[in-house]
């Protein structure tokens, strides 16, 4: 069985509660466009989200790619740049894409309204909320960032090179290149997939 590991790079321009600030207090903090928290013992990443409904850019890239650019999973290469923004919903977060193809230009708040009802949002995510501090919420991202968001999956089976999958247990953060900045975080995955190859380019 063959293993294929990528980088992926994602750029954000971006009470039952209380055991979250107990634990914490071992967890490494990044302070910038958003708060973070790294838990070394389970390599797990936990976002403090406060401004809510604030629009932001999310995109993704590969930081590594493949050695072939016949594949076209290329080192740098971007991914789709979405605007989003946090939604909270119950005791959730949900990370939502509004519409921007369809807008209103106006400053009726009744034709506004009227347009984004019309036209259907996407939520990319949902996030439990881990903790509710002082109006802050505290959410566990590793699966959302640990995800095959680049299509590396689909591209490698449109190429006849094999059928693969995402192998979480030999995924991991690369710390050394997670970086967090007044304007912007920066986080960095080791993302392994696993599969059969049957083309001529993985070998």
């Amino acid at each position: 069985m063959k293993k294929l590991l990528l980088l992926a790079g994602v750029l954000c321009y971006f009470s039952n509660y209380g055991q979250f600030s107990e634990k914490s207090k071992d967890y490494q903090k990044f302070n910038g466009l958003f708060s973070f928290f790294y838990d070394d013992s389970n390599d797990k990443i936990f976002l403090e989200v406060e401004n809510l409904e604030e629009e932001f850019l999310y995109v993704y890239s590969l930081s590594s790619g493949i050695g072939s650019n016949d594949i076209g999973l290329d080192r740098g290469q971007l991914g789709d740049e979405q605007v989003v923004y946090f939604k909270k919903v119950g005791n959730k977060l949900l990370l939502v894409q509004p519409n921007l193809r369809f807008r209103a230009l106006t400053k009726n708040a009744l034709e506004k309204k009227s347009v984004e009802q019309a036209f259907a949002k996407s939520i990319l995510y949902g996030f439990k909320i881990e903790e509710e501090i002082k109006g802050k919420y505290i959410i566990d991202i590793t699966d959302f960032l640990m995800q095959d968001a680049h299509g590396v999956v689909n591209r490698l089976k449109r190429t006849n090179q094999g059928s693969y999958s995402l192998d979480k247990s030999k995924s991991a953060f690369d710390l050394s290149r997670t970086r967090a900045f007044p304007k912007n975080l920066e986080f960095d995955v080791m993302l392994t997939f696993k599969g059969d190859p049957k083309g001529g380019y993985i070998r």
